[in-house]
């Protein structure tokens, strides 16, 4: 009876081992769809088997992989009355919306982008003698939907000399684009490339507006470009309406130039009493001539005489 006890007593003791080992649990939904440019909440709870837990709880959030996933979203919670403190947000765009000390790791992603559709795990770690950890496996793919946008519609000329129009667009669903105008050929190619489309309209000939519609299950968007061939019996027209105004602009600035030159020119001729007066050379000269030579002049008269 003892021995049976002791046996009874061992298998109590890997019953509750295995119901600890078993406790563990995620629960996140398969797919999440959110709308570009704006938010969206990833849900994520967990079960351990653990009654009470007052140690270093760690939530982290990882895309592409489990387990060696890029990290996005890791918190901290030290003790059960402190808040998680948030330790990596990537682009400071996830936040946590849940508390992980009541077992939900939820988080919220702001501003989405195309690179945000991935495939997201939720993970939890919780530190100290015990030191336990649980990821979700399959994680949550995060689908992205967004209206369609034109984002460039262009006109350009190839090698032959024939012209071509081009629109690009993107959305999700990739949008079905159509051309509308003067009349045309059918000639059409299609590219696409995960969420863009682009379609060009070949060998243009009617001048007019071309307007590219972008439609999907979400929205509708447009753009136009406008198309006019020179032609060669306007070409004199065309050379007169560029020449005639160049001339034009070309004459007046001869006009401004000799105006400038001649009023820049003219003030330096006229007031002589502006300028620095120069000595009298020749007054002087008469005046030191009468003066040093008053002896030389009573004996010219007196020659005179004699003559």
């Amino acid at each position: 009876m003892r021995e049976l006890g002791f046996f009874l007593l061992f298998l109590l003791r890997i019953s509750r081992k295995g119901v600890q080992s078993n406790g563990w649990s995620v629960h996140v939904p398969s797919d999440v769809t959110g709308e570009l440019g704006k938010m969206v909440i990833l849900p994520c709870t967990f079960t351990h088997p653990y009654k009470t837990f007052d140690r270093t709880l760690t939530a982290i959030w990882r895309i592409k992989e489990p387990y060696n996933g890029t990290i996005v979203f890791k918190c901290i919670s030290q003790s059960t009355s402190e808040l998680c403190k948030t330790a990596i947000s990537h682009k400071n765009k996830y936040k946590l919306l849940g508390n992980p000390r009541h077992k939900d790791l939820s988080i919220r992603i702001d501003n989405l982008t195309w690179s945000d559709s991935e495939r997201y795990f939720c993970r939890v770690e919780l530190s100290g003698d015990i030191h336990s950890k649980y990821e979700s496996r399959n994680g949550i793919k995060l689908h992205l939907i967004a209206a369609p946008r034109i984002i460039n519609i262009t006109v350009s000329s190839n090698r032959d000399r024939t012209f071509q129009a081009r629109c690009t667009a993107e959305g999700e669903p990739v949008p079905a684009l159509t051309w509308t105008g003067p009349p045309y050929s059918n000639i059409t190619t299609i590219t696409s490339m995960n969420h863009r489309v682009t379609k060009e309209l070949r060998y243009l000939i009617h001048d007019g507006k071309y307007t590219c519609t972008a439609v999907n299950s979400h929205g509708r968007a447009e753009g136009a470009v406008y198309f006019y061939k020179f032609k060669a019996s306007n070409s004199s027209f065309f050379l007169i309406l560029i020449f005639v105004p160049l001339g034009i602009k070309v004459l007046i600035l001869l006009v401004i130039l000799s105006f400038t030159a001649f009023s820049r020119g003219g003030p330096s001729s006229t007031p002589s009493s502006l300028a620095r007066p120069q000595p009298q050379d020749t007054t002087y000269e008469n005046f030191d001539r009468r003066d040093g030579s008053g002896q030389a002049l009573p004996a010219e008269r007196t020659a005179s005489r004699r003559s």
